[in-house]
């Protein structure tokens, strides 16, 4: 009898993921971060016709915001990819957009995007990116779909300039990265990314006093956290094609 294969880092990141699909923490998310995630959609200046990626897009509920922001207008008909390494996120959102025609969910990882080169106009990833492995890797396959001038919107509650953050790590079952926002910074500039900026995007939805948090030592914790707000990581492609690969890599 063979040895069971070891898990790999994405196959942990799909089990966790799936078991928060089941236990219906999807929509969950579109409360928690609702607030953050529309003023980040204000910045992202978005316009019918314009191909986007959703990366990390769970029961995809930011998805459907984009595909009505992108619909039928003069330049074409936009479209929006929502990519999930949870296959069972994937369902739920296939189920819930049904009545999206520019809507396409992938099941798939953030370090080996299975899409072609130089595509998106526009990228957004809403509370996932410090969960991927291979974070390198993930802004590798991003500049490599990208259209050229594209322009990447990662937005993210976890980084060390949020100290509040940094109390709900150890209740975390997988492994996280936690970074500044100038370690970002750095780390997108290696990329070969330009115009690379950040700003903090505070939660503006109110705390009732009866709100019952685990995730943080006090409610005061909680609306400090809120107060200083989530990183929101900007980015953009240089005015660069990548070359197609001479076979198919997924």
């Amino acid at each position: 009898m063979s040895p069971e294969k070891p898990q790999s880092p994405d196959d942990r990141l799909q089990q966790e993921f799936n078991q928060w699909a089941a236990a219906g923490e999807g929509p969950k998310m579109e409360q928690h971060h609702l607030d953050i995630t529309e003023k980040t959609l204000r910045l992202m200046d978005l316009r019918p016709g314009e191909r986007v990626l959703d990366l990390g897009c769970g029961s995809g509920w930011a998805t459907r915001m984009l595909a009505r922001l992108v619909g039928e207008g003069p330049e074409g008909f936009g479209q929006v990819i929502g990519l999930d390494v949870a296959d069972e996120m994937v369902r739920q959102a296939r189920a819930e957009s049904r009545d999206f025609e520019n809507i396409m969910y992938v099941h798939g990882s953030a370090s080996q995007i299975p899409w072609e080169e130089n595509f998106f106009d526009k990228v957004l990833s809403v509370e996932s990116f410090y969960y991927y492995p291979d974070q390198d890797r993930a802004l590798n396959e991003l500049f490599r779909v990208m259209a050229p001038r594209g322009r990447m919107f990662i937005l993210i509650n976890l980084y060390t300039d949020n100290p509040y953050s940094l109390q709900w790590v150890p209740k975390l079952k997988v492994p996280v990265h936690v970074r500044s926002a100038a370690e970002y910074v750095e780390l997108l500039q290696k990329h070969a990314f330009d115009q690379v900026e950040w700003r903090q995007i505070p939660d503006d939805t109110p705390t009732p006093d009866n709100y019952k948090t685990t995730s943080f030592h006090s409610l005061d914790d909680l609306r400090a956290f809120k107060k200083t707000g989530a990183l929101l990581l900007m980015a953009s492609k240089p005015d660069v094609r990548v070359p197609a690969p001479g076979f198919t890599v997924y």
